[in-house]
């Protein structure tokens, strides 16, 4: 039974199935979870406001019969680990569990030392593990299972990519991640990776050729382009990444059955074209809905009775 949802890379064996087989369950059967968490209460603690990350679990709560409260931190800086452990030291006294948004992942791994609250990770610059464990929800559903599945990500290597890296090991995943120079996945979370996946047939690719990332494929995985706040800043990004763009071009050297994957938000003539969104093998949606059974599925086993 997890007592925190951190990472990926955190999870037993046992523990990532069995997220995904309750995640199932829940999804088929919502009326027998309905009232759960009846009298939880979950705080949620973000740092940065983000409607995909605060809808879904406040729906998920909501669901399961439990209630939550939001309060918004915004990371000012040096000031703000110290406020955001301050302030779950307080809510510690006052709710059940902690859901927390952080710029700073070893912010979030401290709140685990210092609060006696499960704390849930609703992503940080580091892992985005919800959304991962999502994604492969929705392999399950659209390819029955992962055995020789091959997996192409496009695009910086940043927390999506990275939990995707953690979560490939976990289910023996053939992963090629193309990025531009300068935008890899960290070192050490392949190393981790390496790790956890040298018993599950696990691979994992680096290459600058999308094209050859996604040759024969099947399922290709893009993300949002890096935002900056300056607008020349921004066009040197859309330079760099253009040729990283995933359009009908780049995704006829997939297999003629190929999923294609992106989690929100999604900017329509960036990093994919509207018509790859469009296509009937387009998983986009399915993988926003599945986010909402996977969150209810972490919170029972956080929350539930033991």
């Amino acid at each position: 039974m997890i007592n925190s949802f951190l990472t990926i890379h955190d999870l037993t064996m046992y523990e990532f199935n069995q997220i995904l087989e309750l995640s199932e369950k829940i999804k088929h059967k919502p009326a027998a979870f309905r009232n759960k968490l009846r009298n939880r209460i979950m705080a949620m603690i973000f740092q940065k406001s983000d409607p995909y990350s605060l809808m879904p679990l406040e729906v998920a709560m909501l669901q399961l019969g439990g209630q939550s409260v939001y309060t918004h931190l915004p990371d000012n800086g040096r000031e703000s680990p110290e406020t955001l452990e301050e302030t779950a030291r307080n809510a510690d006294h006052w709710v059940d569990a902690l859901a927390v948004k952080a710029s700073d992942h070893s912010v979030i791994r401290k709140l685990t030392e210092v609060c006696l609250l499960p704390v849930f990770n609703a992503s940080t610059d580091r892992h985005h593990p919800l959304q991962a464990m999502a994604d492969f929800l929705t392999l399950r559903e659209n390819k029955g299972g992962y055995s020789n599945l091959r997996l192409a990500y496009i695009g910086q290597g940043n927390n999506v990519c990275h939990s995707l890296i953690l979560a490939s090991a976990k289910a023996g995943v053939q992963l090629t991640v193309a990025s531009p120079g300068g935008y890899a996945p960290d070192t050490d979370i392949l190393i981790a990776a390496g790790e956890s996946g040298k018993d599950t047939g696990f691979r994992c690719r680096l290459t600058s050729d999308p094209f050859q990332a996604v040759k024969d494929a099947d399922v290709v995985y893009c993300s949002a382009w890096p935002s900056r706040e300056k607008e020349e800043e921004q066009e040197n990004i859309a330079q760099i990444f253009k040729p990283f763009q995933v359009n009908s071009r780049l995704m006829a050297k997939a297999r003629s059955d190929a999923l294609f994957m992106h989690y929100p938000p999604i900017h329509r003539g960036e990093e994919v074209t509207g018509e790859v969104i469009d296509a009937h093998a387009s998983a986009a949606h399915d993988q926003a809905e599945n986010r909402l059974h996977v969150q209810k599925s972490v919170l029972l086993l956080l929350l539930g009775d033991k």
